[in-house]
């Protein structure tokens, strides 16, 4: 096994790691300050997070019937549910190209592994391979990421909702870039006994916070309470995260704004030489170097003062792409220009 390696941004723009771009502003900034001055750090956080978790409830219209559990970050609730699991003669299973935490965490807790490749063309879920898939390896947990890291799209909600009616053990939706995506199967967590969701707040601008929750019914999440370590989120992310989603109409604001250099970045990648950029319903897009070397762009770009992700060598599917996280107009325009000029240079 390797561990997660997090390379160095020092003194780089930094578009690797599908974060917000944007701060708050200094008057709420200010108003934040005074808030965590009043946290009590002598003390253990509040172990249920019970305040935080209503105040989720409220601003994201989550049902009453749909029972929250806290993570320090998705990893931490991905670890979770793979741990409660965890037997050496079963199976997880998940499409690939995807979230390499899926594997890595199943190879941590001794539990096989499926991955299940996607279409080679549009990096689409293809119906028959994943349930062929099901019915040959009967695995007892299933990650499918909706939006998909680190191809950006979003599966097709029928193939997926066979998915989840065909699986004989439990289904996470992953919806970490649900901010960008507007579209959830939350509505689904009423009809469905083994269905949960998923989602983080890092990718609408808390990621130094890492908070992630989960959803579904309490028959599952109260099983999976028993794993949780406790005290896990700390009382400066509880305090922090209730504050800032009393005022989720900035992170919301933030989001379109992310959504609009999207829809721009995605039209440059497209007409840049050398370029092949598939849609995105995240907040990075991933692309293709047609003809050129990825690891030389990639050389080329961080030489430059710029960090992307490089997934050349990642998986078969991924040879030559890139993956650019999705900025403000600025930094994308030096993204752009840096990227184009590296392309001129093999001419």
């Amino acid at each position: 096994m390797q561990a997660y390696h997090v390379p160095s941004s020092a003194g780089l723009l930094k578009l690797d790691a599908m974060e917000n771009p944007y701060v708050w502003p200094e008057e709420l900034r200010q108003k934040w300050l005074q808030v965590l001055k009043e946290v009590p750090i002598n003390r253990y956080p509040d172990a249920d997070a019970a305040a935080l978790k209503e105040r989720l409830r409220t601003v994201l219209a989550i049902p009453d019937y749909v029972s929250i559990m806290l993570g320090n970050g998705s990893d931490e609730l991905i670890q979770i549910i793979a741990l409660a699991l965890a037997r050496s003669d079963r199976t997880y299973l998940a499409p690939e190209p995807g979230f390499v935490m899926y594997r890595l965490i199943s190879q941590t807790v001794n539990t096989g592994f499926c991955g299940v490749q996607l279409n080679p063309d549009d990096f689409s879920m293809e119906r028959t391979a994943m349930l062929s898939a099901i019915e040959e390896r009967q695995p007892a947990l299933i990650f499918i990421a909706y939006p998909n890291n680190p191809t950006g799209n979003l599966f097709d909600r029928e193939i997926v909702l066979d998915v989840i009616k065909h699986a004989p053990g439990l289904v996470v939706i992953d919806e970490a870039y649900h901010a960008f995506a507007g579209a959830s199967f939350m509505e689904y967590l009423d009809d469905f006994d083994n269905l949960l969701v998923m989602r983080t707040l890092s990718k609408s601008g808390l990621a130094g916070l890492r908070l992630g929750y989960l959803l579904g019914k309490s028959a599952w999440l109260d099983e999976l309470e028993k794993i949780r370590l406790p005290y896990n989120i700390n009382s400066l992310s509880q305090k922090s995260a209730e504050f800032i989603l009393s005022h989720y109409e900035v992170l919301a604001d933030q989001a379109a704004s992310i959504c609009r250099n999207r829809k721009e970045l995605y039209r440059q990648l497209s007409e840049t030489d050398g370029i092949k950029a598939w849609p995105s319903a995240a907040n990075f897009i991933l692309f293709r170097t047609l003809g050129l070397d990825a690891n030389r762009i990639f050389t080329g770009l961080k030489a430059r003062g710029v960090l992307i992700k490089n997934l050349h060598g990642s998986h078969s599917l991924l040879q030559n792409c890139l993956r650019v996280t999705v900025s403000t107009e600025k930094e994308n325009t030096v993204f752009i220009d840096i990227l184009r000029q590296i392309i001129q240079s093999y001419h």
